[in-house]
């Protein structure tokens, strides 16, 4: 697992995917921008940024395709009908925007 704030080089992203495969699940703060790439369950990157002082209410799961550069927002972790999110898929569209726009954002060196 990788736990970053800024854009991954691609270096980084060369690594992720050697160690991880050509899929990487992510979680992210969606507040504070801070994502963990390459975990085993999204729930273990929730665990990394909640010793890191993130809010449960803020982290949301998905993952990223390095190969098709698809990013999805579907994971165990988005359950959460307290937050009135009664599925896999992030539901509400301006957090699943932003998940996609901090996830593209992080691995930007994929697009030309």
């Amino acid at each position: 697992m990788k736990i970053f704030k800024n854009p991954l080089t691609k270096k980084e992203i060369t690594e992720l995917k050697n160690e991880f495969g050509n899929y990487l699940k992510l979680t992210i703060d969606l507040e504070r921008e801070i994502v963990v790439a390459g975990c085993l369950l999204h729930a273990d990157g929730e665990t990394i940024l909640l010793r890191e002082g993130s809010k449960q209410t803020d982290i949301w799961g998905g993952g990223i395709d390095l190969v098709n550069k698809v990013i999805d927002t579907t994971a165990v972790l988005n359950l959460r009908p307290n937050q009135d999110n009664n599925s896999l898929e992030i539901i509400d569209a301006d957090k699943r925007k932003k998940f996609i726009n901090i996830a593209r954002d992080s691995f930007q060196k994929l697009w030309p």
